[in-house]
């Protein structure tokens, strides 16, 4: 996945492919596994980004195939991100579709997106979707409820920001276009792009400390410290290192960090290993990077080149309203391909 590099960039890739476009959540991203267990039971396993796997066994989920509401789907494996609704005063947890690899066996990731959807959505999420119509009083004690990511065509970019992302009730960050035509590809996929407001784009980056060294004082050597030992209490500077590839030296620095004295406080307050954690970081008004969130679900800082990609971003500066402004120039792209008899998407 790739940011946008510029507004005329973005609208210039239209010309020759087809996208969708949906909200970009601040979910947790999961690939959903459906199986059975050693007894044949119906298992799910949640499989994040550092692929860790999480049993769903006898929790209630369930995913009926069409010709049977009571079997169930083997050897699946689908895309998507667990959110957190707020209904009212509570937190609902529900897993957002957006892509299929695997469904019973069969591995579609070398068809179209649009095909892959729209295979997932007849064999899988209706079946899904009418058991509950049919049991309505059953989706309260299931784990999370399961819906399909909502996919508007890629000039749809008004409908997004005036009705979609108004009514979101989990947070969101930006935009994700797709290109329909492509195959799913595993890591970096130069085929999407992400959108987000120019004050939100953030980087992922291996958090580095360094702390002052004392030599020891009279004190520290009554006591048996004779070699000089760090100060961890008090923070000389702070770096945020990309990930370069694999290589004899995968790490390297990318920005200086600013922290507080009252943010390092809070910090070690939390009692939990810093150093090397993966960090969520943003640029303040005076061009400084700071720390945004920790990033556990993430074994890997962002690689160098979507780091640049980002920067890039930030200097370019693509706005809700330059977006809004090339939505027609897409538009016009599709209906040309379509009067030439070229394959919408």
């Amino acid at each position: 996945m790739r940011p946008f590099a510029s507004a005329s960039t973005s609208a210039n890739s239209y010309d020759s492919d087809s996208y969708y476009v949906c909200e970009k959540s601040d979910g947790i991203r999961y690939l959903l596994y459906l199986s059975e267990d050693e007894q044949g039971k119906e298992a799910h396993y949640l499989i994040d980004r550092k692929n860790d796997f999480f049993l769903n066994r006898n929790t209630g989920l369930h995913f009926p195939t069409p010709e049977d509401h009571v079997n169930f789907h083997r050897d699946t494996l689908l895309d998507g991100e667990l959110v957190f609704d707020m209904e009212g005063d509570t937190k609902v947890p529900r897993f957002l579709l957006f892509d299929c690899l695997v469904i019973d066996g069969k591995n579609i990731m070398e068809r179209s997106l649009d095909k892959r959807l729209a295979y997932m959505r007849q064999h899988l999420y209706q079946p899904y979707k009418k058991l509950f119509q049919v049991f309505p009083h059953e989706l309260k004690f299931q784990p999370f409820e399961v819906r399909m990511k909502d996919m508007q065509l890629g000039y749809g970019m008004e409908m997004m920001f005036k009705e979609v992302l108004p009514k979101l009730k989990h947070g969101n960050d930006g935009l994700i276009f797709t290109c329909r035509t492509t195959p799913y590809r595993h890591g970096t996929d130069p085929h999407i792009l992400k959108w987000k407001p120019p004050e939100e784009n953030t980087v992922d980056c291996r958090l580095k400390l360094f702390f002052p060294l004392i030599q020891p004082d009279e004190d520290d050597i009554a006591e048996g410290w004779t070699e000089p030992y760090h100060d961890y209490h008090t923070l000389e500077h702070a770096e945020i290192w990309a990930f370069m590839g694999n290589g004899p030296n995968p790490y390297q620095k990318f920005a200086d960090l600013h922290i507080t004295e009252e943010e390092f406080d809070e910090l070690i307050s939390l009692g939990d290993p810093i150093q090397d954690r993966i960090v969520e970081c943003y640029q303040d008004e005076a061009g400084r990077w700071r720390i945004s969130r920790f990033r556990d679900d993430k074994a890997e800082a962002n690689h160098i080149s979507t780091l640049n990609s980002v920067m890039r971003s930030i200097e370019d500066r693509v706005t809700q309203q330059d977006l809004l402004h090339v939505a027609k120039a897409v538009k016009d792209a599709w209906k040309i391909r379509n009067a030439s008899g070229q394959r919408p998407g």
